[in-house]
């Protein structure tokens, strides 16, 4: 058969369809699941990166050696350094998943992780500190683009938001990870223990396969059946699926050039990516967690170290709630309640920093309430905005616009994050507490009339429906 043939039918007739629901039917997720899980050790080891100064600081600044130990502004820099590097990190990946492919940039970030961890391990001054830092920064930023961007291509839609969600939680478990390891181990020995994933993850990746999508573009057909069966099993024939992803190729192109930035196959979904990568880090979520030691002091919790411990417990959680929900509740439903949560405790936590002011005389005792709000806002945030954002990005893009869309949505998400963090402070002279706060109530609502007029749902869709929904083929 016409391998054109093939390809037309399959992408929106009916017939077409319940072709791929007979195939999905025979599919085997073993080994997808062995990939995944191969793959999601990158964002396991984003996840210590980030969650690691919050222990090791402590200690760094009680270290008796003069060139090792950090002042409070040294302390600082070692803490948001990591920003810089995954920025560039962001932007480098861009370009490198489009030339050298998913798995080997997956692989290539490994080697920063594990770098950058043995740097700090052998650190004898706060250079060798910060260029650590930096290193497993670079690392972040490109795990952030190239895992949901690999996950999403091996996986197929009865099981890829579950798949792609894996990313958020296990950043939250990297993030926990961390902060139950401070509790028993010194900065160095903590540093050790972070390089393991990454370490792991590097050689388990040599056992898997490219993605198909950018086997088949790269006009590699044979090895994309290859993966495709390794990826589905022995019951599901390769071919249906190659001629889908060939069909969607060959009405989108291969080759990116200025002229594709009119496609609204491109600049719908990057306007779309890029807008909620800002709304992700405008909800207020760093400075939550910002407070979230101040507020456990206030509520008479003695061990702040066990504190934040709670806080990451609480994410990882309700994260891999949204991981069992996405692909049966949808990603819209799950964006929309998370924004109201975020919304309503937002607005509450500017009443209490409100009611708690000096302006005020009686000072009624509010922990109850600051509790109450943090664990809504944490629980609404790890439902929808923390990972969905991610999922979403790594749907929408069509093959050819993938590297530089996705690596936009990083770059923007990684600004973002520098930005809120160093104005907070700002905003809070210039807004107060109570007025920060609700300005962050604002935005959390904008994001949820953003979500319902403009973020399609990306349930039970194949990434070629996705594309020709932006095309104007499907709704």
């Amino acid at each position: 058969m016409d391998r054109d043939e093939v390809s037309r039918p399959l992408l929106g007739s009916q017939n077409g369809d319940r072709e791929h629901g007979s195939y999905l039917d025979k599919v085997k997720n073993g080994k997808l699941y062995l990939a995944t899980f191969a793959a999601i050790l990158g964002p396991l080891s984003f996840g210590f990166v980030l969650g690691y100064s919050s222990p090791a600081i402590p200690d760094l600044r009680r270290i008796p050696d003069p060139n090792m130990q950090l002042d409070a502004e040294e302390a600082s820099w070692f803490g948001s350094v990591v920003t810089i590097g995954a920025a560039i990190g962001g932007l480098l990946a861009g370009w490198v998943v489009d030339k050298i492919g998913r798995k080997l940039t997956v692989m290539f970030c490994a080697m920063p992780y594990i770098f950058g961890f043995t740097i700090i391990i052998a650190a004898q001054n706060h250079w060798m500190l910060y260029l650590g830092r930096i290193m497993t920064g670079l690392a972040s930023g490109v795990t952030s683009l190239v895992v949901p961007l690999y996950i999403s291509e091996m996986a197929h839609e009865r099981v890829r938001g579950t798949m792609g969600s894996c990313v958020q939680l296990m950043v939250v478990t990297g993030i926990m990870g961390a902060y139950v390891g401070g509790l028993f181990l010194g900065w160095r020995w903590l540093a050790v223990c972070s390089s393991v994933p990454p370490a792991l993850m590097l050689v388990l990746m040599c056992f898997m396969p490219e993605t198909p999508h950018f086997l088949l573009a790269q006009g590699r057909r044979a090895e994309a059946q290859e993966a495709l069966r390794f990826l589905r099993g022995p019951g599901a024939s390769p071919e249906e699926e190659c001629a889908r992803i060939e069909g969607a190729m060959q009405d989108q192109g291969t080759s990116l050039g200025w002229a594709d930035l009119k496609d609204p196959v491109l600049y719908k979904p990057m306007a779309i990516g890029i807008t909620m990568m800002l709304f992700q880090q405008l909800t207020g979520i760093n400075a939550i967690m910002f407070y979230a030691e101040s507020i456990f002091e206030k509520a008479q919790f003695k061990r702040s170290d066990i504190a934040t411990v709670i806080v990451a417990s609480i994410q990882v959680v309700f994260t891999a709630l949204a991981a069992v929900l996405m692909d049966r509740a949808g990603r819209k439903i799950l964006l929309i309640l998370s924004g109201i949560a975020m919304t309503i405790s937002t607005a509450a936590f500017g009443v209490y920093f409100w009611l708690s002011s000096p302006d005020h005389d009686a000072q009624p005792d509010l922990a109850w309430l600051a509790l109450g709000c943090m664990g809504l806002f944490i629980t609404g945030f790890a439902l929808g905005w923390g990972p969905t954002p991610w999922l979403i990005m790594s749907e929408i893009f069509p093959t050819r616009g993938r590297g530089l869309g996705s690596s936009l949505c990083v770059l923007t998400n990684w600004a973002a994050a520098f930005i809120v963090t160093k104005t907070f402070h700002n905003l809070m002279e210039v807004l107060t507490s109570a007025g920060t706060f609700w300005l962050f109530s604002c935005l959390c609502a904008l994001n949820i009339f953003f979500t319902i007029f403009f973020v399609p749902e990306t349930k039970g869709k194949s990434l070629e429906q996705i594309q020709a929904h932006f095309k104007g083929g499907t709704r």
